[in-house]
């Protein structure tokens, strides 16, 4: 679903051969390559899959135990080990098509790699080289990982001085440049990762930004439209085509308008983000571990300790205790901070701040430790040197984080509600109606005011047919949200189905003051605006759809019957002809073009078009009758009537058929 459908899409068609692309990345491009060098080797085994995946947890699991014991002890080694190889969302991200994973583990192995060259005495130059390689690596998963390369860099160049920092930055550069390189090829500017920060920054920062994603067009947070929607409204803002780079940078300015503009309510967001970032709610972007939870014993049990509520207090405990010795340490607290602050500049998911739990886990098992050791030294009674946990100080600063992070914020059900809908919408895809239709009730069960399953839920309802249960759920769906414009979209189209194109003309028209530059609403508003005889109307409105994409063959169809309707032959047909090269599969497109050139006097070109239609649709009775037509005018009397008689055989009633047949025998027998 979601993200993971699009990954798994992408890997398909790398696996395939296009390993090269051909636009600049909008998504982080490492997983889908990994995908695909799955499906090179064994298939497309998602099982397989899933196992690697579960191999890679485990060895995070490792290189944390590792860290930990290099930065503190071989207790707290073991205990953050075993802290992640038991942490709920580690075990629920391992079974997702999803690049957490990889996030996770490039992160522990680069944890791991700092532990051992943490001061210069013990570190040899060749050993910066792997750690750029783990970190440029992980900003090719995580994009906003690549603050982790400042921050290293600095603790770099203060452990090993100018030739450990070359080094690290030579492994990153291995990793990075071939992409950056790549994109530019492709894309004609310079994008070291994906071109999608600006829409994302957008997202994060704008006046009607809650801290969590909000597509910017509303219920359309699928991959295939995030990349459509943000070109598509900035180029109709300023009115021209653009680049990636210009159409980051126009959100990209957006965003800083808002936060110059109104830095109050910017700072109010900010501090909502933080309060995200720290909740024990796991903020999920398609399917959310309560949902899988409902079928999974480890993730239910260890979900009940196992979450941000308290390994976030755990890891503030390990701080306070670790305090004394932040010398060994300080390059994870200024990871943490940084790559939090990464993610405050955006929104918050679950995924984007998993990357945080490695570092916080290591806190978190010396916490754990520290604070079992002074509770045996109080029982005990002895004066062994232990940290000072319990002064009010430290007290306060514990219970106020785990207040914070413990606060309810998001609700539980929303996130099962979500993840019905988007496995509903998967069904959907696959053409599984009901099973789609009963995900859709449950996420409405668990969320009755969620605009999109009802708008979903109707678009299934459509698919099978039953466009009164279609139309009433869509108008539904505008009940809770009006200003939906694809559920406007949505509505017309069954309208028009239902025959009522005068009230599909209204829903379409609210539909593209959302949606102007979309092809689509035009075309279909123009078929209603024909539906209705007002053919002039109906021809501006394809023409619209057609400057929008020069290459819609069903717009170049309509325009040009409603063209012949509007006495322009010679222009219908252009358009016509152009709509069969674009598409010469469509039988009804060359079955319109070869009426307009039989009406226009061209029989040859006409017989060539009713020929062609035929073998696309050999049932086509009026293509048959017209074809016969045609070549009557030509005095092809024997081809004629054969041509009505195979239009008589598939339908007897045709009258038309009966007629010119009728007329072709009495001049035959002269």
């Amino acid at each position: 679903m979601g993200d993971s459908r699009a990954y798994d899409e992408w890997a398909q068609r790398i696996a395939a051969g296009d390993w090269i692309g051909h636009d600049v990345f909008y998504q982080a491009p490492l997983y889908p390559y990994f995908l695909a060098s799955v499906y090179a080797v064994a298939g497309r085994n998602l099982l397989l899959v899933r196992i690697v995946q579960a191999v890679l947890g485990s060895l995070a699991c490792v290189c944390v135990a590792l860290a930990g014991r290099n930065f503190f002890s071989p207790r707290v080694g073991v205990a953050a080990g075993l802290i992640l190889a038991l942490y709920a969302p580690a075990i629920f991200f391992d079974g997702l098509i999803q690049k957490s994973t990889l996030d996770v583990f490039f992160l522990s192995v680069a944890l791991w790699l700092i532990s051992r060259t943490y001061n210069a005495e013990r570190a040899t130059p060749s050993q910066w080289l792997p750690l750029g390689l783990a970190i440029g690596a992980l900003s090719l998963t995580r994009e906003n990982a690549i603050v982790f390369t400042a921050v290293i860099a600095v603790w770099t160049f203060v452990a090993a001085r100018a030739r450990g920092l070359a080094l690290f930055v030579a492994g990153v550069a291995i990793v990075i440049l071939p992409v950056a390189l790549r994109n530019s090829l492709v894309g004609g500017g310079f994008y070291v990762t994906t071109s999608q920060f600006g829409p994302n920054f957008y997202i994060g920062n704008n006046p009607n930004a809650d801290g969590t994603y909000q597509s910017l067009r509303f219920g359309r947070g699928a991959p295939e439209y995030e990349r459509q929607d943000a070109t598509e409204i900035a180029e109709r803002e300023l009115g021209r085509s653009l680049t990636p780079a210009e159409v980051s940078g126009y959100w990209t300015d957006r965003a800083l308008d808002f936060i110059t503009g109104r830095p109050a309510d910017w700072l109010r967001l900010v501090a909502k983000k933080g309060a995200l970032l720290v909740n024990a709610t796991e903020m999920l972007d398609t399917e959310s571990q309560e949902s899988h939870a409902e079928w999974s014993l480890p993730l239910r049990v260890t979900g009940i300790v196992g979450h941000f509520g308290v390994l976030v207090p755990l890891a503030v405990v390990g701080i306070i205790a670790m305090w004394p010795a932040r010398a060994r340490w300080w390059v994870l607290l200024a990871m943490i901070a940084a790559y939090a602050a990464s993610v405050l500049m955006f929104y918050v998911f679950a995924r984007y701040r998993y990357p945080l739990v490695p570092m916080l886990v290591l806190f978190a098992a010396a916490g754990l430790i520290a604070a079992g050791d002074e509770l045996l030294a109080r029982v005990r009674s002895t004066r062994r040197a232990v940290p000072r946990l319990t002064r009010w100080p430290a007290l306060v600063a514990v219970a106020t984080v785990a207040i914070v992070s413990n606060w309810p914020i998001l609700s539980a059900n929303v996130m099962r509600s979500i993840t019905e809908h988007n496995l509903g919408a998967a069904f959907q895809a696959d053409g599984r109606y009901d099973e789609a239709l009963e995900h859709y009730r449950r996420a409405l069960a668990l969320q009755p005011d969620y605009a999109p399953a009802y708008n979903n839920m109707a678009s299934a309802f459509r698919a099978k047919g039953d466009v009164r249960q279609a139309v009433s759920t869509y108008e539904e769906a505008l009940r809770v949200r009006p200003d939906y414009a694809e559920a406007h979209y949505n509505l017309a189209n069954a309208l028009l189905d239902a025959g009522k194109s005068e009230e599909a003309v209204d829903h379409f028209e609210r539909a593209l003051r959302s949606m102007p530059a979309s092809a689509d609403v035009h075309n279909n508003l123009g078929i209603a605006l024909a539906g209705q005889g007002r053919l002039k109307e109906a021809a501006a409105e394809f023409r619209d759809a057609l400057r929008l994409d020069p290459n819609s063959a069903k717009a170049h169809r309509n325009l040009g019957d409603t063209l012949a309707s509007l006495g322009a032959p010679d222009e219908s047909i252009d358009h016509l002809r152009m709509a069969v090269e674009i598409d010469p599969s469509d039988s009804a497109a060359h079955y319109d073009l070869a009426s307009g050139l039989l009406e226009a006097g061209r029989l040859d070109e006409a017989i060539a078009e009713f020929r062609a239609a035929l073998k696309l649709a050999p049932d086509n009775v009026e293509a048959h009758n017209n074809l016969g037509i045609a070549l009557g005018s030509q005095g092809k009397i024997d081809e004629a009537a054969a041509e009505f008689k195979r239009a008589l055989a598939i339908k007897p009633d045709f009258t038309d058929a009966k007629k010119n047949l009728s007329m072709i025998s009495r001049l035959q027998r002269r």
